[in-house]
């Protein structure tokens, strides 16, 4: 690795930047930034991505790597998987963070690497998916080329915010937030460290404490590390943490929830999944992470309307009507109270009956359509409103079901009868497969007698 020198190697007049983990971490750095990990061994909780044999660690033992882009929730190693590549390959390592970077910073960053290639320079471009497509399009050239080495790091899902050609020129590993005890163990070792750490203050917490502490960052191991800080300086030299020091952080947790984005898709479709898979304990779980993460009521109505016809269809035919004033109600009452009309609706719909009949008649419909020939409509099903309809015989022939057991004539409404809807056996829809049953059989007879 290089020296940790005071000033950055030159090249000519162009410094680069300065070697990564040259030099000891500055005091005053927030202690997530002083406990970063040193090298891929350090880093913690993502053991899909770093066991033994693993793509990763072998890439980079071989620093054989191209271009990476980490994708994860916040806290969750992004930023330390970038440095401590970068340290054990003993790249220089130029730092942009994609809100304050321009166009123009990237042409120099990207024209000294060209003229530099010895540097073997690692480009890590944080929040990677705020690149719009033309900025994302200048690294094309010199990702191809090898001038650089792209690592990526973002929240948001890459298949939807990283331009395709730059995804495919790229490995992508998505990590995982933090476990529970993943975040405990670098928290206990944050306290005794005095090097990097807390531990010339002589603070001590038990782990359930710690473990506390953890679940209330939700698996955001930079949070977690940042709130310690400020919990051990607010306590004397060699003092206890307890419970009581937490409640501040309890009263202001925040439940990760970007609207609009990842997160807001995600849960919304493990709501969907929920209901749909009628699980109403989840169900309401998502229901209220989404009420608290500040989600839009009138969405989450509005799915539950699609769900009444989509999912419970005419198992139960009350979920489409109460959906729908829920969704009503939502709009008219507004929040908090409006928690309580969705709470109602999510029961009804996790635990009424399902069928999706209609959505597979409409899909089948559909499909015939586009697979067969446009059935013509049969002169009797026709309009016969006017003289010129009436002259061409337009519904002569035509028997008026009103006029026949159960509205059953006999006739038939295509030309070429076709098997669309396939009613199931849940709630209601029994009594409507029984029904259309019956009505098959006095059909048959009626056919039968008229022959």
């Amino acid at each position: 690795m290089a020296a940790p020198d005071d000033e950055p190697e030159l090249f000519g007049d162009e410094p680069l930047a300065e070697p990564v983990g040259a030099g000891k971490p500055a005091a005053n750095q927030p202690l997530a930034a002083r406990m970063r990990p040193r090298k891929l061994s350090e880093v913690v909780g993502q053991e899909h991505i770093l066991r033994p044999g693993s793509l990763l660690p072998r890439l980079v033992a071989q620093n054989r790597f191209g271009s990476l882009i980490f994708y994860g929730p916040p806290g969750c190693g992004k930023t330390s998987f970038a440095e401590a590549i970068a340290a054990e390959t003993h790249s220089r390592f130029v730092r942009v963070n994609a809100v304050m970077s321009n166009v123009a910073e990237l042409r120099e960053i990207l024209g000294r690497a060209r003229r530099h290639p010895e540097a073997g320079t690692i480009l890590f471009i944080d929040e990677l998916h705020r690149f719009n497509k033309s900025q994302q399009d200048l690294l094309l050239p010199d990702v191809e080329e090898g001038n650089v080495r792209l690592i990526g790091a973002t929240t948001h899902n890459p298949g939807f915010y990283v331009n395709p050609p730059l995804l495919s020129r790229s490995h992508l590993f998505r990590l995982e937030p933090l476990s529970t005890q993943a975040v405990v163990g670098v928290l206990k070792q944050a306290l005794t460290d005095a090097e990097r750490g807390l531990g010339t203050r002589g603070v001590t917490a038990d782990d359930k404490l710690l473990a506390d502490l953890a679940v209330l960052c939700g698996g955001d191991l930079r949070r977690a590390l940042n709130s310690l800080e400020v919990l051990v300086l607010g306590l004397p030299e060699q003092g206890t943490m307890s419970p009581a020091d937490l409640e501040v952080f309890a009263r202001e947790r925040r439940i990760r929830y970007d609207a609009d984005e990842d997160e807001h898709y995600d849960t919304i479709s493990a709501f969907i999944k929920s209901c749909r898979g009628s699980d109403p304990d989840a169900a309401m779980y998502w229901l209220a992470k989404m009420l608290e993460g500040g989600e839009d009521p009138r969405f989450i109505a509005r799915r539950l309307v699609i769900l009444a016809s989509e999912d419970v269809g005419l198992a139960d035919p009350q979920a489409l009507p109460l959906t729908v004033a829920a969704h009503h109600a939502v709009d008219f009452i507004g929040l908090p109270e409006a928690e309580l009309t969705l709470a109602h609706a999510t029961l009804y719909i996790a635990t009424a009956p399902k069928s999706n009949s209609a959505t597979l008649a409409l899909g089948e419909a559909h499909r015939a359509l586009k697979e067969q020939p446009v059935q013509t409509i049969p002169a009797a099903l026709r309009s016969k409103s006017g003289q010129a309809n009436k002259r061409m015989g337009q519904g002569k022939g035509y028997k008026y079901a009103h006029d026949f057991p159960e509205n059953i004539s006999g006739d038939d409404y295509l030309e070429k009868p076709l098997r669309i809807y396939a009613p199931k056996t849940a709630g209601w829809e029994q009594k409507i497969a029984d029904r259309l049953a019956r009505w098959a059989a006095l059909k048959a007879e009626i056919r039968a007698r008229e022959r």
